[in-house]
This record gives C-alpha cells, sequence and structure tokens, in this order.
C-alpha cells in the first residue's frame, strides 16, 4: 500500500508538471502574438497558474520520488489550503448566484435581463467600471455582433441568437427601433417606444452598439450566473478527488517516515 501510494502521488505530480508547462507555454504564446483583450486579460493569471503548478508538482516529486519528508509536508499544506479554497469558493458561489433570480419578461426580446434581477456583489464587482472596459473591449475583439448573419428583418427575428447577442448587438425589442441589418437600426421620428435608458444608450457605431445597456450587463451577468453554477458543481467533484489525494499523501508521508526510520534503526 506504501508503494502505491507514493507511485499515485508521482503519477499525478507528473501530469500536474505537464499542465504547469502547458499553462506558462500558453502565457508566453499571448505575450508574443496577443491582439485582442481577451488574450491580454488570459496573460498573467495563466503565468501565475503555471507557476504555482509547477512549484507544487516539483515539491510532490520531489517529496515522493526521493522521500523527502520537507517537500512533502509543503505538498500537503498546499493541497489542504486548496480543499479549503475549494470549499470557501463552492460556497460563495452557491450564495451569489442564487441571490438575484434573472427574469426575462416577454416584451424584452430573447432572454434580457436587468442588472436588478442579480446580487450586489455581482453588479459591484463584474459590471464596475474598470471590469466593463475590458468585457467591451473583448466582446468586440472576437467580433460577437459581426458573426450574426445577414439577411432581412423576417430572417433576422428567425435566427436563434444567444443571449449575450440579444442584449449586446440589437436594441432592446420594446424600443420601437426600424430594423435595417442585424446591428445598424433607426430610430423612429417619433422617438423611442419606450423612455428607457437603453434607447438612449443604443448606438449604430459597430464598436458601441449597445455594449453598455442594462440588458447587455444582464446578459453577460446571466452568463456568467449559469457558468458559476456548473463551475460548483465541477468544484465539489474536484473537492472529493483533492481529497483523495490528500489521503494518499498522508499515506506517502507515512511511507516516507517509516522509510527513513528503517534507515536509520541500526541493525541487529
Amino acid at each position: 500500500m506504501a508503494k502505491i501510494s507514493n507511485g499515485v502521488i508521482t503519477g499525478l505530480n507528473v501530469v500536474t508538471l505537464l499542465l504547469a508547462l502547458l499553462a506558462i507555454g500558453f502565457s508566453l504564446y499571448f505575450h508574443v502574438s496577443s491582439e485582442s483583450e481577451c488574450q491580454r486579460v488570459l496573460k498573467m493569471p495563466l503565468l501565475l497558474l503555471g507557476i504555482a503548478l509547477l512549484v507544487v508538482s516539483l515539491s510532490g516529486l520531489l517529496g515522493s520520488c526521493c522521500s523527502i519528508s520537507a517537500f512533502m509536508w509543503f505538498y500537503l499544506l498546499v493541497v489542504f489550503l486548496l480543499i479549503v479554497g475549494l470549499i470557501v469558493f463552492t460556497i460563495f458561489a452557491i450564495i451569489v448566484t442564487n441571490k438575484g433570480v434573472g427574469r426575462a419578461l416577454s416584451n424584452r426580446g430573447v432572454g434580457d435581463h436587468r442588472l436588478g434581477d442579480y446580487s450586489r456583489w455581482l453588479q459591484k464587482y463584474v459590471v464596475n467600471a474598470e471590469n466593463w472596459d475590458e468585457i467591451k473591449s473583448c466582446l468586440v475583439g472576437v467580433r460577437l455582433c459581426q458573426s450574426i448573419e445577414p439577411g432581412k428583418e423576417e430572417q433576422f427575428y428567425r435566427k436563434r441568437l444567444t443571449p449575450i447577442q440579444s442584449g449586446c448587438c440589437k436594441p432592446p425589442n420594446y424600443c420601437g427601433f426600424q430594423f435595417q441589418n442585424a446591428t445598424f437600426w433607426t430610430v423612429p421620428k417619433a422617438g423611442p417606444a419606450q423612455p428607457d435608458p437603453d434607447c438612449k444608450t443604443w448606438s449604430n457605431v459597430q464598436t458601441q452598439l449597445c455594449f453598455d445597456c442594462e440588458s447587455c450587463k444582464g446578459n453577460i451577468l446571466e452568463n456568467i450566473k449559469r457558468e458559476w453554477r456548473l463551475l460548483a458543481i465541477i468544484n465539489a467533484c474536484i473537492l472529493v478527488f483533492v481529497t483523495t489525494v490528500y489521503f494518499v499523501g498522508c499515506c506517502a508521508l507515512r511511507n516516507n517516515k517509516s522509510n527513513g526510520y528503517s534507515k536509520q534503526r541500526p541493525k541487529p
């Protein structure tokens, strides 16, 4: 059992080492060739993640292969902190994503949502001025709205737009704007049908459109809420796996100590 525990820890850390090198490689690639805001945002987190995984995996390998207890203690400490972090983040994600319930009213268009439908934390820390500028640059960089296929008005309304495209690439339906093409709408002579801020925010400038509309921010938050709920489920599964790794690591540490004791014990 002792040899098995050391072998399992060694195998897991070899995989972790490969993932660390992959993360560092992608980060360096983004440093050299990054053009979009999305890639620039990923550079530093990927680099830090890669370095952290590299240090942890090397500690685990030295602890399991070379039977160095100090490195195994450090490895187990990091894994324990990871378990605590996963528990805290999973609980936090569940609380944050269930405080606000998105409302989809029939006259808002496909998947339109409002900022008031979501928790104050998501509103304050996700769609604040600094973060929202980065999100907008990313949406423009990936040509979110330009990917909508051109066509006549009847064809446009038959398209299955994603909620984000519906909220960010066109004015809300209740504004009553006149369709010209998928990303160009004209205001009626009488003005918008509703005195809503989103109707005034809409712009036919292709880098602006409805990116500053509440409907756009609401749909981004809806997407984040959905992904965080999925992440909470994935985290729960990872938590079970990491906890198992922690106990296997404890067995490996005990094995290291027993081997050290047997080596130091004088022969009769």
